[in-house]
């Protein structure tokens, strides 16, 4: 019998097992083994009975024998167990994998029972076990070993990243149910990377010597993506603005190269609680997200992603109160730790916040195991939210072990890190929510699961964090046109989880009609495990300024960087410069201004960027504000010596309500540049035109040379050629800009992507450190005389609407321009177009 139950149905089977049995032979017919065996065993039960008196084991004597016997009806004693078939696996170890060993009284039930852990060892092909005279036969046939695993049709993960999900490994014993079992968690991780079509199939190739090669021929089929991400039931918010505020992304028009854009049902879950929290966090306080639907489209080749929402009222918070129960500590003298207002629109956020500044605040007063719990009480006749803040000390718990499972590339510290407590401390649940967001934020997950168990004592938790690894890195590529600079290509490469470090590395090569570029990157978020990150950039440019200034640039850099934050809010980068930039190529008729900055200069200098952001969305922001400072000194070393200052603010409001989807925006920008030294050269000054000054040329206001010069092609000794008008920005040390903004929905379906935009911009350039050069040039019969150059501070002005476009070949923006105040010599643009996409 082969793993079945004792029966006793083939009498010729009995006889030759009985025959057998006398000489502890094997008896024959496999599927009858067991069977016959225990059959020819009861035929011979009265005269085997004195061989069993006399064959005493080391487990029971005559006497428990005979005991057992009675007790149960049935039983047989076991003198000996004889193991045929086995090569590998010896008698012993087949014998321990029993429940029945020698010198026992058995049953068939207890027979079946070894047979059962016999097969469940997964060391055998085949097990039979059949009754002896005086004992046991067990014949086996072992299952062959695995000589080597092979993956075929795998180009979209490689060897290494399938060897990680298998559990068939070279040397151990192949089991069939193992090897499917591990075709299913080759198919389940091709799914996670988005190929929902993959098909594996595991087959053996026989080798001498029971081995065998385990093959998984995998078709990994075409990519699964997100044709599109629909929503049902807003109103208050586009599209376009809640595609921004989840993971999930559309796949762009050459998305197949792209990975963050693949369904996956794990993020998409994590979406649903990401859409629900954009819209608590602007007052949407009985917000419900009904569901979260992937139907595969009729081509089975991506998923239609639909979320229904039930988006409710806007509610602003009402009365706000803080109640201590902390001996000492009364509400009163925390209410300076709310982060809200009453009449101000509720938010989630704010209410974490202060849950926050709550918790700080109390164990700064002693009290680590404080509680800080929100009771709100929602008013929908006034549309308002009552919070109290309850403040009660909690129980004395520690955390006694923080448990990591399922990083089987990331380490360790890297996810022990997004947790603001070690082991040994005080317990708080707030703490673990925080890092459970930190974790599922980084990117490098699929899945997070964060759960508290009791330690070894009543007052100890133990923390289990379960992961579900996911790729992190990507290759993009971007095309796409401008009107003034032609068409537009990049291509990145990029890892945010370098070697299961955390670590960013990127490397990007960008074209323009004039720029060429090639950037590296690399960043430690996390040194020392705290939040302070190094990192440094590497940077080669090409830059073809013929037709705005007559030369062209290279420049070469090295940008090593500390960066920490200041506050929540508040970030500041300390950053060292050392580069070269070459001005080269400089036209026969240039500007003396440019001529004589002609050359190499290496520039070695120190600076800060300091960073205040209070957008509440940073990619589609309508509310809240980001404000910057740069410094830069020049002067270490080098033969630059100057000092750079640009600071930038930009505010978001929402006019007509929240639910209008008509933003207003405002910015200002401004920068001095100071010589040190000699003059800064013309790379080293400001440029305003193009997309920093709509209604201009790039380079198209500020200071330029646009003096005349009588042209001899022979040197001058021959007959007047023509006359030359120069146009030569030269870019200015100092700058103001304001640009106004009005983003507003054109009344169209969502599902179009249309929605238009009103600007107005305003600003100045100018300054330069010399403003009259004395003539150069080869053929110039003005050579000597002096070129002035207008430097006034005089204001420029520009008005404008725009379009903007959500298609399948990515962001699209229309400009349409008019300035309104320019100088003659400007260079004005009345439209620009722009198109890209990344995939």
């Amino acid at each position: 019998m082969r793993g079945g139950s004792v029966n006793c149905e083939r009498r010729a089977a009995i006889a030759a097992a009985a025959r057998k049995a006398a000489g502890w032979g094997a008896a024959s017919g496999r599927a009858a083994r067991l069977g016959a065996g225990l059959c020819a065993g009861l035929a011979l039960a009265a005269g085997a009975a004195p061989a069993l008196a006399q064959a005493q084991g080391p487990q029971a004597g005559p006497a428990a024998a005979a005991r057992k016997a009675a007790a149960e009806p049935g039983a047989r004693r076991v003198a000996r167990i004889l193991v045929e078939g086995n090569r590998r696996v010896s008698d012993a170890t087949v014998k321990a994998y029993m429940t029945v060993q020698e010198g026992d009284s058995a049953t068939d039930d207890d027979v079946n029972a070894s047979l059962r852990r016999l097969i469940d060892t997964g060391l055998f092909e085949d097990v039979s076990i059949a009754w002896l005279a005086d004992g046991l036969l067990v014949q086996v046939v072992e299952a062959p070993s695995i000589n080597r695993v092979v993956f075929e049709g795998n180009d979209a993960l490689d060897d290494d990243a399938l060897r990680g999900v298998v559990r068939s490994t070279p040397r151990a014993p192949f089991s069939r149910a193992q090897a499917d079992a591990d075709a299913r968690a080759i198919t389940e991780i091709y799914r996670r990377a988005g190929r929902y079509g993959a098909t594996v199939t595991p087959k053996i190739v026989k080798r001498e010597g029971n081995r065998v090669d385990l093959v998984f021929e995998i078709d990994e089929g075409a990519r699964t993506g997100v044709r599109a991400i629909e929503f049902v039931g807003n109103k208050a918010f586009s599209d376009r603005r809640l595609k921004g505020a989840i993971q999930t992304s559309e796949s762009g028009i050459l998305g197949w190269l792209f990975t963050s854009d693949v369904y996956d049902p794990d993020r998409l879950e994590f979406d649903k609680e990401l859409l629900r929290r954009h819209y608590l966090d602007r007052g949407y306080a009985d917000v419900a997200i009904r569901s979260a639907t992937a139907e595969l489209t009729p081509d089975r080749e991506d998923f239609v992603i639909t979320f229904v929402i039930d988006e409710g009222e806007v509610y602003t918070f009402g009365d706000v109160t803080v109640q201590s129960d902390l001996p000492g500590l009364d509400g009163e003298s925390l209410r300076d730790a709310l982060t809200m207002k009453p009449g101000e629109t509720y938010s989630a956020r704010q209410v974490d916040k202060t849950i926050e500044a709550l918790t700080y605040r109390a164990g700064l007063a002693g009290y680590a195991f404080n509680a800080v719990r929100p009771v709100a009480r929602k008013n929908p006749e006034t549309r308002t939210v009552d919070v109290t803040f309850q403040i009660a000390e909690g129980p004395r718990v520690y955390v006694e072990r923080l448990e990591i499972e399922g990083n089987t590339r990331t380490i360790d510290r890297v996810l022990r890190r997004q947790f603001r407590f070690a082991e040994g401390d005080a317990y708080n649940a707030q703490a673990i929510a925080e890092g459970r967001n930190n974790l599922r934020k980084l990117g490098y997950f699929s899945k997070v699961d964060v759960r508290t168990e009791q330690g070894s004592a009543p007052d100890r938790a133990v923390v289990k964090v379960s992961v579900e690894e996911q790729l992190t890195g990507s290759i993009s590529f971007g095309v796409g046109f401008s009107s003034a600079d032609g068409v537009l290509g990049d291509i990145s490469i990029s890892e945010r989880n370098f070697l299961g470090r955390g670590q960013r590395v990127s490397a990007r090569v960008n074209y323009t009609g004039d720029e060429q570029a090639l950037t590296f990157s690399f960043e430690e978020p996390a040194l020392l495990d705290r939040d302070l990150a190094v990192g440094f950039n590497l940077g080669y440019v090409q830059v073809d300024r013929t037709d705005t200034s007559s030369y062209q640039e290279t420049n070469a850099g090295f940008r090593p960087y500390v960066e920490f934050p200041l506050s929540e809010d508040e970030r500041l980068r300390l950053r060292y410069r050392l580069s070269s930039d070459e001005i080269r190529d400089v036209t026969t008729y240039a500007s003396p201004a440019i001529v004589g900055d002609e050359g190499t200069r290496y520039t070695s200098s120190i600076g800060f960027d300091y960073l205040w952001d209070r957008r509440d969305d940073p990619i589609e922001p309508s509310n809240g504000f980001i404000y910057s400072f740069k410094q830069d000194f020049a002067g270490l070393g080098g033969d630059s010596f100057y000092s750079r200052s640009v600071a930038r603010a930009k505010g978001w409001r929402p006019v007509m309500g929240e639910d209008s989807g008509v933003v207003a925006s405002l910015e200002l920008e401004a920068g001095a540049l100071f010589s040190l030294g000699d003059d800064p050269r013309v790379t080293d000054r400001f440029f305003l035109g193009g997309d920093t000054f709509r209604g201009f040329e790039n380079g198209g206001i500020g200071p330029r040379d646009v003096s005349r010069v009588d042209i001899y092609e022979d040197g001058g000794t021959g007959a007047f050629s023509r006359t030359r008008t120069r146009d030569d920005a030269l870019g200015g040390n100092y700058y103001a800009v304001m640009r106004a903004e009005l983003t507003f929905p054109l009344g169209l379906p969502d599902e179009l992507g249309f929605y238009g935009g009103a600007f107005a911009d305003m600003g100045t350039l100018f300054g330069l450190d010399r403003t009259r050069y004395a003539e150069t040039g080869p053929g110039a019969t003005n050579a000597g005389n002096t070129v002035v150059i207008d430097d006034g501070m005089s204001l420029r002005a520009s008005i404008g609407v725009s379009l903007f476009v959500d298609s399948a070949l990515g962001p699209l923006r229309f400009n349409f321009a008019y300035p309104l105040l320019a100088e003659d010599y400007d260079e004005k643009e009345y439209f620009r177009f722009t198109a890209g996409t990344r995939f």
